[in-house]
């Protein structure tokens, strides 16, 4: 009994580092996420940059990168950060998440929106 344990005991161990290992990169994954689209909608809403920083790193936390970027009307949000834990800290795991969302100010030169309240009625 001990001889089987002493050789099953490290496989055990191995298998119970990698499901924690996956599990600390899937609250990480949902933690970008979550992060990248606040990100987006604060965009969107007009917050300048840096205030987008702000709050990807208040969601995503203080380890996290932020990058904004600007395709016409389409606003976007890439968000970065390095899996934690102890098996992390040992392999470089950088997972990433991205939101695009369409701004809701008018681009400038665009005519302006037509009025549902007719003028003289």
């Amino acid at each position: 009994m001990t001889a089987e344990l002493a050789v099953a005991l490290p496989a055990v161990l191995l298998l119970l580092a990698l499901l924690l290992a996956g599990a600390a990169g899937g609250v990480t994954q949902l933690r970008l996420e979550e992060a990248a689209r606040a990100g987006a909608r604060a965009l969107a809403r007009g917050e300048d940059p840096a205030a987008v920083d702000g709050i990807v790193r208040t969601l995503a936390g203080a380890s996290s990168t932020a990058s904004v970027a600007a395709d016409g009307e389409w606003l976007s949000v890439t968000v970065a950060d390095r899996v934690g834990g102890p098996l992390g800290a040992t392999v470089p795991w950088t997972l990433t998440a991205k939101a695009t969302t369409r701004s809701e100010k008018p681009a400038t030169g665009s005519p302006p929106a037509p009025s549902l309240v007719e003028a003289g009625t």
